[in-house]
């Protein structure tokens, strides 16, 4: 089960949609948190490069689902340690699509106690950042039919 999960309705398609989150280097685009994202296997891993203020890190991730259209879900990990699983899928609906972005944190318990004084509590934060990249992915994706 995730931690947390938000959904938003897009005037846009599902592989539209997919076709946006799957592009990981765009991320920073509409992340609050994830400045930036390099392939180190083009589609496959990649680094994610962050900021919270003055706090700046980077992870490693994987894709773990590819199914255009319906799910985009990655791992991240920092060296062995796994950290979390953020999950998109895309529901086709009457005006569009459905996008719903999931969390699941899969750092160890003494792993959270240790980080927390540096990054904060992650659910909340994850919570206005889930948010945030979701209202912003609409926005693109929206903005992008209007062009056409």
């Amino acid at each position: 089960m995730p931690d947390l999960t938000e959904s938003i309705s897009v005037a846009a398609t599902p592989a539209s949609l997919y076709s946006l989150v799957s592009d990981l280097p765009r991320m920073g685009e509409w992340s609050p948190e994830c400045t930036r994202v390099t392939w180190t296997v083009a589609g496959e891993r990649f680094i994610g490069h962050n900021r919270v203020g003055f706090v700046r890190w980077f992870t490693f991730g994987r894709v773990v689902a590819a199914e255009p259209g319906r799910r985009f879900a990655f791992s991240i990990h920092f060296g062995p340690i796994p950290i979390s699983l953020w999950d998109y899928s895309f529901t086709p609906t009457a005006s569009g699509c459905e996008v719903t972005e999931s969390w699941t944190d899969h750092r160890p318990r003494v792993l959270r106690a240790v980080f927390r004084p540096v990054f904060g509590n992650r659910t909340p934060r994850n919570v206005d950042g889930i948010h945030t990249t979701l209202v912003r992915l609409k926005s693109a994706a929206e903005s992008a039919l209007q062009a056409e």
